[in-house]
């Protein structure tokens, strides 16, 4: 894929992306070390503050589990389970109760039926398939030369459905640190001088995602720039 065009054009667009999600992960990894070392006063772990959190929304039914990795947290929809990494799951750090309370709020966003994280449910399935499947056809239409535009605009449509999902994808995780924030500053779970702390946390990992958003539609510029340049040759 990355032949057509050249090396020097793909960094051309792909390379602020990347930089970007460089300095997201180093910001998210040196504000979980640092906030991972600070313990909440009230002394809670990260599965005790999504439990309250759950509970105190109605959410009584929706589990939470421990997982493995690091900052491998989530929400998983499907079976109604909060994941926690281990060390935010029995951890009583300032890091470990944001990111418990992020997860706890797609638990939440999930049981008022959130908009826009419904619709991110809903892309799944598509966004799986077209990740692999875009570049695959984008390519055999590449390769058939002008006759193979349109296979290669499916492709390119298909593949386009990643970068939809990344955009859909901000608000949704956006919306979860809100709602950790605010029960978190009014729930009595930290105090307020540890709210500065899970802003920190919570802040940085939205960088992440928004790097995400931007790589993926620099990609599909880059694919949308080599095929409108073919039919201008």
């Amino acid at each position: 894929m990355i032949g057509f065009g050249g090396y020097g054009l793909y960094f051309l667009f792909a390379l602020p992306a990347l930089l970007l999600g460089f300095w997201a992960q180093m910001k998210v990894q040196s504000a979980f070390k640092k906030y991972s070392q600070v313990r909440t006063y009230a002394n809670f772990s990260g599965a005790q503050v999504a439990r309250y959190m759950l509970d105190q929304n109605g959410l009584q039914s929706v589990k939470v589990e421990t997982t493995n990795g690091t900052l491998s947290d989530h929400y998983d929809p499907r079976s109604r389970t909060l994941r926690l990494s281990r060390d935010v799951h029995n951890g009583n750090s300032v890091a470990a109760a944001g990111i418990a309370a992020h997860e706890a709020g797609h638990a939440i966003q999930h049981g008022e039926n959130y908009a826009p994280l419904k619709l991110r449910s809903t892309l799944v399935p598509t966004v799986q398939i077209g990740s692999w499947l875009g570049p695959i056809i984008f390519a055999i239409g590449m390769l058939l030369g002008t006759a193979g535009d349109s296979v290669a605009w499916i492709g390119l449509f298909l593949f386009g459905l990643t970068a939809v999902f990344a955009v859909i994808t901000l608000p949704v995780e956006l919306d979860a640190s809100r709602r950790a924030k605010e029960w978190l500053s009014t729930s009595g779970v930290i105090y307020n001088s540890e709210v500065s702390g899970v802003s920190s946390v919570l802040d940085a990992a939205a960088w992440t995602y928004v790097a995400a958003a931007i790589q993926a539609i620099s990609t599909v510029l880059y694919y949308a720039f080599i095929l409108l340049g073919r039919r201008r040759d």
